[in-house]
């Protein structure tokens, strides 16, 4: 593990494979609840090809955070990986980011594309607007509501109830008793995040939004990935100019996990591209 400092902030983050290849690094974001160790499972067959940098976002593992403070937002994590890749001894990069990752992978490609050769994005985080979503409703999202009642619990102390909520949201009843021992406490060190995410304010995409992206964007998703996630996803290729879609049959939310072959697969073959 090593450290960059950015914006007034240490930086963890790993850096494996560099004898792999002249090309660009592939810069990996993780999402909510996560950190540099949740890209364990892809991490072998990515780094035979690829110098693979992934970082943990403000806040998250190696830091015990206490929820305290207006530091933890989209907003920053975007400036932080921006700095980041500023930093870093190779630009242009490839990035990859899951989740809330791919949200603040979306965020940054909007803003800094000189710094991107090709974007990765493996069902990002977020909302929809008006432009987007004919069924929009201001203020009312199933999702932010979700990550409120968890964080509510786990600020109260009880971490395991506040992360059984957000689990089984996010992959059906009875998911947070079904992890394992270790993804479970990946989890935990990172639970506190929760509370600083219910006070996020993350902004919706917009067609606008989507329609502004010129880095060449790849977007992965599980086939039996569960609401709202497929629907962003579909929304934001469909306007991304150029854009391409690539799905994993049975696979849902955490696919590089669940699939981590053939998650690999496509994200070389895409990487390999002229």
């Amino acid at each position: 593990m090593q450290t960059l400092h950015v914006n007034g902030y240490d930086m963890a983050y790993l850096d494996v494979g560099h004898g792999a290849g002249n090309g660009p690094p592939l810069v990996c974001v993780h999402g909510s609840l996560c950190d540099f160790r949740i890209w364990s499972p892809v991490l072998g067959p990515l780094t035979r090809k690829h110098r693979v940098i992934a970082p943990s976002l403000r806040h998250f593992f190696p830091e015990h955070w206490d929820g305290v403070g207006d530091t933890y937002s989209i907003v920053q994590h975007v400036e932080d990986v921006i700095a980041f890749i500023e930093k870093l001894d190779t630009r242009p990069v490839d990035l990859m980011g899951h989740s809330r990752g791919g949200h603040i992978c979306f965020r940054v490609a909007q803003r800094r594309p000189d710094l991107l050769r090709k974007l990765i994005l493996a069902e990002p985080g977020g909302e929809l607007d008006a432009t987007l979503d004919p069924a929009y409703e201001p203020g009312h999202s199933p999702l932010a509501g979700m990550i409120a009642a968890s964080a509510k619990v786990i600020a109260k102390g009880d971490i395991d109830g506040g992360l059984q909520i957000f689990m089984d949201a996010l992959e059906g009843p009875g998911a947070w008793k079904r992890l394992p021992a270790t993804p479970k406490q990946l989890l935990r060190d990172n639970a506190t995040t929760l509370i600083g995410q219910m006070r996020d304010h993350r902004p919706p995409f917009s067609k606008a939004d989507a329609e502004a992206i010129t880095t060449p964007t790849l977007f992965i998703g599980g086939t039996n990935t569960k609401g709202t996630l497929p629907k962003v996803l579909n929304a934001l290729a469909a306007n991304v100019r150029g854009s391409r879609v690539e799905m994993i049959p049975g696979a849902t939310h955490p696919m590089f996990e669940q699939a981590p072959q053939k998650y690999c697969e496509i994200v070389l073959s895409y990487l390999a591209e002229d």
